[in-house]
């Protein structure tokens, strides 16, 4: 992800190594319209307290549920142009509880779906 919002382009992500279906899409959305607005990102996210909450290893495609804490609190919205930071709401959630399903592809573990839930960790 962070390849992806700070590349204009999107090429040097590639994404598709890690996730798919509905997350890659929805990410490669969110970050053609931040792109589309002018801004790049710098910074790390990190993740941590990952939990596996459910796991079906019995279907047709192996999946599992993780919770974790996302931390996008070093990781800044940059103006493309000015190279100058954009200012954010101050009371953003900058580590928040995020829900990923993970299923099993022929090419390894992609995530498939994330689902931020609102509150902090």
């Amino acid at each position: 992800m962070e390849k992806l919002y700070a590349d204009p382009t999107g090429r040097s992500a590639h994404l598709g190594q890690y996730s798919a279906s509905a997350a890659l899409k929805n990410a490669e959305a969110d970050a053609k319209r931040a792109h589309g607005r002018g801004r790049v990102y710098t910074g790390t996210v990190a993740l941590s307290d990952q939990r596996v909450t459910k796991v079906d290893a019995t279907g047709k495609i192996p999946n599992a549920t993780v919770s974790s804490c996302l931390d996008v609190s070093k990781w800044q919205p940059i103006d493309a142009k000015s190279k100058k930071p954009v200012s954010l709401p101050k009371n953003r959630l900058t580590k928040y509880v995020i829900v990923s399903t993970v299923e099993k592809y022929p090419q390894g573990w992609r995530v498939t779906s994330d689902e931020p839930q609102g509150k902090s960790c």
